[in-house]
């Protein structure tokens, strides 16, 4: 399974947003230059994750992108649904039917077991990453980096906030 770049792109915006003060938010801009990723798909990520109900996004000129939610309810799950969508990543196609020995669809009696062993895999693939938050992520980050990451970052954010106006979703 390959997840997309946009996934990492709007798990990393998301945990950006976890160090902003209220009232304030980052422009699509911002978090593209911070990652240096294309701002016109670093903001096609962060309209998905509007559009799911993770950030709340305001437009203008006093626009910008804040949680919608505590980070202690957005999970790694929450984000791949977002970008990905929520539908299963192996669909079977009935193969077995096909070919010169294919069965005959009143002999599928029980359901594939490939099919069946790739659902097994994805739900305990989803169970992970619904147990990790955006707040464990934020977590290993503070215990993980030197003060003086964590200052440079804290100081980046003071300087790239912006007030926001009203907020949608």
């Amino acid at each position: 399974m390959q997840i997309s770049k946009g996934v990492e792109w709007a798990a990393h915006a998301a945990a950006m947003m976890i160090g902003l003060p209220e009232g304030r938010g980052l422009k699509a801009e911002a978090l593209a230059c911070y990652h240096e990723v294309p701002t016109a798909y670093m903001a096609k990520q962060l309209q998905a994750l509007s559009k799911a109900g993770i950030v709340q996004s305001s437009r203008g000129a006093h626009g910008g992108y804040r949680l919608a939610k505590l980070a202690t309810e957005i999970t790694l799950w929450d984000i791949t649904a977002a970008i990905e969508g929520r539908g299963p990543a192996f669909r079977c196609t009935e193969i077995r039917q096909n070919g010169p020995c294919g069965l005959k669809r009143k002999n599928c009696k029980s359901p594939c077991h490939i099919a069946a062993s790739f659902a097994v895999a994805e739900a305990a693939f989803r169970d992970s990453l619904k147990a990790v938050t955006l707040a464990d992520l934020g977590m290993q980050v503070v215990r993980d980096s030197t003060q003086e990451h964590l200052l440079n970052v804290m100081g980046w954010l003071g300087e790239e906030a912006v007030p926001l106006s009203g907020t949608s979703s």
